[in-house]
């Protein structure tokens, strides 16, 4: 039976190189677009460059928990298993927005869709599936408080500090479902990315020009960001490794703080009871008990 994969922001810089690479290893790949006409592009660009003609492309809006669950439950109703979940989706809201749910677009979108969609799909998850989210260096500055879900952080409004909160968030989810999903033989890790030229960056300023001139040139390209990503989805060597955070395509040393961090327990327990009209209590314990 031909292996399946995930991957969310699929029609994105970095979501195209890993889709690419996965789709030329021979999975079924599921892309998780934001829009079905720029996934079909990037679906279309793709068969042609890997032979895989089979890929297919799910419109998904990560800013709705209802939207990302009702896409969860149609996934697990059509696939047989998932062997690859790729947390790739990310945005840095450039102004204060909440969702219909009343969650701050950033952390929706980077933090509670992804922890949404992997506890729907835990069902078709076995021993030897891989989990891996995109994190970022930021993560080192972000800061959980309590207006986090709501606001994104404390005090007025900034997209970056927001953006860099989401990332601990996504990490300290990463440390927690591997510590969870170990027995099972469920791998679960992060990529950093590093610097890498996407839409992300971008000032929605008067400089953004010069920017592009001066920056864009000197960070890294799609396929360099997501080439950690990739080996940590792919390579034979890394079977087993878990909760680990790469970059560079090597393990992080990270600081004792941020492999302990005092807030993980605490933060997965508010999410999990924020989102739990949408976690099927059933459904977990089946995925735990298998």
């Amino acid at each position: 039976m031909k292996k399946t994969a995930v991957i969310t922001g699929a029609d994105g810089g970095m979501g195209t190189e890993i889709t690419k690479a996965v789709a030329a290893a021979g999975y079924h790949v599921i892309m998780l677009c934001y829009t079905s006409f720029r996934g079909e592009e990037r679906r279309s660009q793709i068969s042609l460059e890997t032979g895989n003609k089979d890929i297919k492309v799910m419109q998904v809006d990560l800013s709705s928990m209802e939207n990302v669950a009702d896409v969860a439950h149609r996934i697990l109703e059509q696939e047989e298993s998932i062997d690859l979940l790729m947390n790739n989706a990310g945005t840095m809201c450039t102004q204060f927005t909440q969702t219909h749910e009343d969650f701050e677009y950033t952390v929706a979108v980077n933090y509670l869709s992804h922890f949404l969609l992997t506890h729907l799909l835990l069902p078709k998850m076995h021993r030897g599936t891989h989990i891996v989210s995109m994190v970022s260096c930021t993560y080192a500055v972000g800061k959980i408080g309590p207006n986090f879900f709501t606001k994104g952080r404390e005090g007025s409004f900034w997209r970056i500090p927001i953006y860099s909160n989401t990332k601990l968030a996504l990490w300290l989810f990463t440390c927690k479902m591997a510590e969870v999903l170990k027995e099972k033989g469920i791998t679960v890790n992060a990529a950093d990315p590093g610097i890498v030229s996407t839409n992300i960056i971008r000032m929605d300023m008067w400089f953004d020009p010069l920017t592009d001139v001066l920056f864009r040139p000197f960070i890294r390209k799609p396929r360099t960001g997501a080439d950690t990503a990739i080996r940590l989805l792919l390579e034979p060597g890394l079977e087993g490794v878990t909760g680990q955070m790469f970059a560079s395509g090597k393990p992080k040393k990270l600081k004792e703080k941020y492999l302990h961090h005092p807030q993980m327990e605490s933060l997965y327990a508010d999410t999990e009871k924020l989102l739990g009209k949408y976690l099927k209590k059933e459904t977990q314990k089946r995925a735990y008990n298998n």
